[in-house]
Order: structure tokens, then sequence, then C-alpha cells
């Protein structure tokens, strides 16, 4: 099958061909918030979801929970799902943890501390202090004080010793704790009715594995391990028994065999702005998204992402928005030469953006092609 197959599969398995913000709150049927939306930036996880047909006025209100989850990461996700989302993030063993906390691992090895037992050493911890909502600098203050030394390390932005950072980002959850949306820096509190432990059992709905098949597939256990942050033999181990395999451009892939028929179906004739780290532009085969190296490094810098253009369904250039006062000014850098239509259709696209930052729009520029 082709490149342009396995997008327009993308494209409406994340359901971004919903027209933006006119379906009404329809939280239980958005896929995306199965594996969680990423809330990084202005432009974060309710953008992602105004993009898929998602009335986003009032929320999050009590409908969304946002957690320290994958790849350390804030994601939003239902608060219904909140026992499925803990078990469902959970490292799959003591070396899938050790993967996860990165550098972090080797002091607690050297001490002969499991990965797990340390992740679950900071939950008690965090627990402890954590009894009204509280700064995430303070919460790391107190826990320097409450955890032994090879849990510590010395920060150089920071200039202080402190819990390493993604022990102390995915103990958040074990700990019972969820962040407060729009504080910076982060505030920390503890999720009401939900105590450690509480997790269930891994359903197929809230299956990482599944859910990046199913959203960002076909995919290699590589592909996928590289998504967790975990290793690719653990992933494989997982691998669904109903994963079938296909051929995208000479290499073997996998999608869930309930999928396989979608992917004949093509491209899909759909423009929208997808925010730095919108799901789209998370898969781990960046060379289909964007084939041309020098235009992915414009697009995956290592600081300073831009948003990516979504143009008839191909990543057709980067936009960076520009604020002033109550006016919204974006800048777009196209890959290839736009036609009136296509113009057009951004330039609808950012009045959504500006609308949906609650500023009016006062241009688009488009650089030179």
């Amino acid at each position: 099958m082709s490149r342009a197959q396995v997008l327009g599969f993308r494209v409406r398995a994340q359901q971004l061909d919903r027209v933006p913000g006119s379906a009404g709150r329809r939280l239980a049927d958005t896929a995306v918030l199965d594996l969680g939306v990423q809330n990084t930036g202005p432009d974060g996880g309710r953008w992602a979801l105004a993009l898929r047909g998602v009335d986003v006025s009032g929320l999050p209100g009590r409908q969304l929970v946002l957690l320290w989850t994958l790849r350390g990461a804030p994601h939003f996700y239902r608060r219904a799902d909140l026992p499925k989302v803990a078990a469902a993030v959970e490292p799959f063993s003591d070396t899938d943890a050790g993967k996860r906390i990165f550098d972090a691992a080797k002091p607690l090895q050297a001490a002969g501390i499991g990965n797990l037992a340390a992740l679950d050493a900071v939950a008690a911890a965090m627990r402890s202090v954590v009894v009204a909502p509280m700064s995430k600098g303070e919460l790391s203050t107190r826990l320097t004080s409450l955890m032994e030394a090879p849990f510590l390390r010395y920060c150089r932005a920071c200039q202080a010793t402190h819990v390493s950072e993604q022990p102390f980002r995915l103990a958040a959850l074990r700990a019972g704790l969820e962040l407060r949306p729009d504080t910076s820096p982060p505030v920390l509190e503890r999720i009401p009715r939900f105590a450690p432990g509480q997790a269930a059992a891994v359903s197929k709905q809230h299956d990482p594995i599944r859910g990046y098949l199913r959203l960002l597939g076909p995919a290699t256990p590589q592909q996928v391990a590289g998504f967790l942050d975990a290793p690719a033999k653990e992933v494989r181990a997982r691998w669904p028994a109903d994963a079938v395999e296909v051929t995208v451009d000479g290499q073997t892939r996998w999608v869930l065999a309930a999928d396989q028929d979608r992917l004949a179906v093509g491209p899909a004739a759909v423009t929208r702005l997808l925010g730095p780290f919108d799901l789209f532009l998370q898969a781990q085969d960046r060379p289909l998204l964007a084939p041309d190296p020098a235009r992915a490094r414009t697009l995956w810098p290592r600081l300073g992402r831009p948003g990516a253009v979504l143009l008839d369904g191909e990543i057709g250039g980067t936009w960076r928005a520009r604020r002033s006062g109550t006016r919204l000014a974006l800048q777009v850098d196209p890959w290839t030469t736009l036609r009136a239509p296509a113009r057009s259709a951004i330039n609808e696209q950012a009045e959504l953006l500006a609308t949906f930052r609650q500023a009016s729009l006062s241009k688009v520029d488009f650089a030179p092609r």
C-alpha cells in the first residue's frame, strides 16, 4: 500500500475529518482520548480536540483529567476512564520502568533499588505531602528532604538537587495526583475518589499498543516502543494476536485486522493547522510524514517546534502564531506553491485558531516559494 493511503487512514482514524468545533461535545466517541491527548503549549490538548469536532468551550471542566503519563508528558483523558488509564500507562515490567525513567535508573540499580519499587517509593512520598493543591516546585522541595540519595540528582537548570524528573512525573498518577489545567508552574492535587492501587485491568480500548496501531498504524513494534519509551522486546511480547501484516512502500508493518479494509480508502482531502504536539505528528515514522530531511528538521527542531499545516491530508508546511494584544497573526511556510483554494482553506483554519485563542485574526503571511 502507498504512503498516501497510510496518511489517509490516520486522518480518518484520528477523526481529523470531523468539522472543527461544530459537532458539540463528543468526548465519549473521540478516539484520541483513548490514547491520551498531549497538552503542551497554547495549542495543545484543547486545540487538538477542537480540530476533531469537539466543542471545547467549558473544557476541561470535570469531564477531562490532566495527567503525566506517556513519555512523562501531560495528557488529557476522560475522567470516567481513570482506572483504565492508570492500568494502561503502567510500565510493562521493571526493565520497562528502567527505560522510561532514563538515566535515573543507574543510581537506583547501584543502590539495589528496583525501578518499580522506586516509583512506588516516590509515589508514597508524594501522596504524603500533597494533602492540598501544591505547586510542582514546592512538592519537589519537600520530596528532596524525604528521599534518599539514589533518588536525587543535581539539576544545572534549577541549580538545585531534587528527585529526577521522569520518576517524579511517572510517580504522580501512582500517587493518585492529577495536574490542574492552565497552571504554570504546574499545580498537583489529589484526584477525587481515586486512591493509589485503583487501577483496573488493561482494556482493549485503552491498551497503548493497540491504540498506536489503531490511530497511527500501520506500524512496527519498534515504532510503538519509541512512542511509549518502552523496550521493543516488551512491546513484541505483548503484540496483539489480531494484528496482521501489511506492506507499506516495501516495508512490513502491522495493523489491527478490524482496520485493514480502511487502509484501502485512499487520501483524505482535509486541511488543518495541527499543533506542534498533535498526535498526528507523534508517529515514529517521521520519514513517512516528511520524506525530505531538510523539511523534517524544520518540523521537528530540538527546541521551539512549529505547528504543521495538514494540507489535503499531507504535511504541506509549518506555521507559527504571533499574538499582540487581542490580535493574532499567522506565519505560514508552505513546502509547495499554494493555489488559491489551498490559501483559502488555510485562511479559514486560521480564523478558527484565532477564535480558539480568543483573538481576532489580523493577517496570514505566506512565505514565498
